[in-house]
């Protein structure tokens, strides 16, 4: 088995879409390690249903994805950042096809095949290219594919940081990232990796909650690492609750796919009327943080456990054909959704604030950039319009690739580092302590920090967050580290920043609703939760 050197030029945490897209972009030109917390193919990326989103009809514009940003976003975009983005829509989706993602095609009146384009909801257009309903599947196989065979990438999985070293840390000016202290999980062996450059691409954090469409992974880890490192956090209140997550006892975090709306999908109660009508003249096609909170409504108002999303009234031929990985799911929980609706229930699906960023997906530390969920690049404040993340992921490491190659010639040597000393410590003989605390924070965000929250329950969930960081800050000090307890430790600090960006924001946006706000305060600028450690 092989193991990390000592230093590489570049070092990516992280091996979705935003890491794999960084390291292929440089890698011609750079010596890259990549870490993955678990299997290369277990992040966000794989799992992602829907697609991504460019202009690439006719009838389509650039303005108008552009205005359907900034609508979703609720006004708190920025829109620099929409334009830049959007206008690397289609360069994005033929890099993607060049590596090897095969998106679905289908054939036009004359005969010639084009790429088939869905419509999701927020958008006035149909500009989603995917494969069937596994894109991220089809983007992720590729890009390993094309890294693992590239000499110069090295890609090594079940490695989980521990913290970044930094400049500030040692006493070393100016202040910089020098390496990370890195556990190797299978052997629980610490190691120390240099670099002259950094790249944070681990994801989101909706595993701070207690309901997630997210895997296990999402915990929030690279938001931790750069908030003890000195990178201001930023707009942390809005975490996007995607409206339709399975709702079946044996299918947890199992997605249903927004295009299954956006191909007709009806939300209907258990009575089968519909609803969605009496929250927004879109229905069905409204942005997520409004059919959420409408859904949300109907549960608590009816006391019932789900809603239910029928799409039967279309041909099967055309459910089977478009929806052939939540066809299969369902059927294997005997829900065949060609005869019968979905359950489903919100739950919590993306994080839409992060890391600070500039155009070019540098973060407040001249050497350490931070790429896809991970960021903060005020693409889409206060609620994400589906289908841009990927999107993100890909501009934003196009932006990065460039930046650090430009500067990595002029970046100092990576520096010999100390080892990590576990002299001190030893191994834990109570970790029922970090499965505990970790069901506990999850289950007071949902009930106090979820869809709809208030002056109230946010003091009290920032109570239990202050007792939780004491306990866990007294476990990490006296116990070897394991994967388990480097992931509490990241899920505690990324509920505080939850809850205290929720606590600046005295009004109700997007994605955060507070009882004791109902009214939008547009005196409010973008990115305007900024944390400072």
């Amino acid at each position: 088995m092989n193991h990390p050197d000592s230093s590489y030029d570049v070092l990516i945490v992280g091996s979705g879409g935003a890491g794999l897209s960084l390291a292929l972009k440089m890698a011609d030109h750079a010596r890259i390690a990549v870490l993955s917390k678990c299997s290369v193919s277990e992040g966000s990326t794989y799992y992602a249903q829907g697609g991504i989103s460019a202009v690439l009809d006719e009838q389509d514009s650039l303005a108008s994805h552009i205005t359907d940003t900034l609508d979703a976003g609720a006004g708190l975009c920025d829109p620099e950042i929409v334009k830049l983005t959007v206008t690397h829509g289609k360069e994005s989706i033929d890099w993607l096809r060049q590596q090897g993602v095969a998106f679905t095609e289908e054939q036009a009146a004359n005969g010639e095949s084009h790429l088939h384009l869905n419509r999701e909801g927020g958008h006035s257009h149909r500009r989603i290219v995917h494969t069937a309903d596994a894109t991220g599947k089809a983007v992720s196989n590729a890009l390993v594919a094309r890294a693992q065979a590239h000499p110069n990438i090295e890609i090594f999985e079940h490695y989980n940081v521990i913290d970044l070293i930094t400049g500030q840390k040692i006493g070393v000016s100016p202040n910089r990232v020098l390496g990370a202290y890195v556990l190797d999980i299978k052997s629980n062996k610490v190691r120390a990796i240099a670099a002259r450059a950094f790249a944070l691409a681990t994801g989101g954090a909706s595993k701070v909650y207690l309901y997630s469409t997210n895997p296990q992974i999402a915990t929030g880890d690279g938001i931790a690492l750069a908030w003890r490192a000195g990178c201001r956090v930023g707009n942390m209140e809005f975490m996007q609750f995607h409206p339709t997550c399975l709702y079946h006892s044996q299918g947890q975090s199992f997605l249903i796919s927004e295009a299954v709306r956006g191909e007709g999908g009806k939300l209907i109660l258990p009575n089968g009327s519909a609803f969605m009508h009496k929250y927004d003249p879109r229905q069905e096609l409204a942005p997520r943080d409004i059919v959420a909170r409408a859904i949300d409504h109907e549960m608590k108002k009816r006391g019932i456990d789900c809603v239910y999303l029928d799409i039967s009234h279309k041909p099967s031929a055309f459910i089977q054909e478009h929806f052939p990985t939540i066809y299969k799911r369902c059927l294997e929980l005997a829900i065949d959704i060609t005869r019968q609706p979905i359950p489903v229930v919100p739950a919590a699906h993306y994080t839409c604030g992060g890391i600070i960023t500039d155009a070019n997906a540098l973060t407040d530390i001249s050497n350490l950039y931070a790429v896809g969920e991970v960021a903060c690049t005020g693409l889409h404040g206060a609620n994400r319009m589906a289908s841009n993340s990927l999107l993100e992921c890909l501009v934003f490491a196009e932006r990065a690739s460039i930046d650090i190659l430009k500067k990595l010639p002029h970046l100092p040597k990576p520096p010999v580092l100390r080892e990590w000393d576990e002299s001190k410590v030893i191994d834990s003989d109570e970790e029922v302590v970090v499965s505990h605390n970790w069901n506990e924070l999850r289950h007071f965000m949902w009930d106090y920090v979820g869809i709809v929250r208030s002056d109230k329950r946010l003091s009290r969930a920032l109570r239990r967050i202050d007792l939780l960081k004491g306990e866990i800050t007294e476990y990490y000090s006296h116990f070897r580290v394991t994967s388990d307890l480097l992931e509490l430790r990241n899920l505690v600090i990324v509920a505080e920043l939850i809850v205290r960006c929720a606590q600046q924001r005295k009004e109700s946006r997007g994605l955060h609703f507070t009882l004791d706000y109902p009214a939008l305060d547009k005196s409010q600028p973008a990115r305007s939760s900024i944390l400072k450690p």
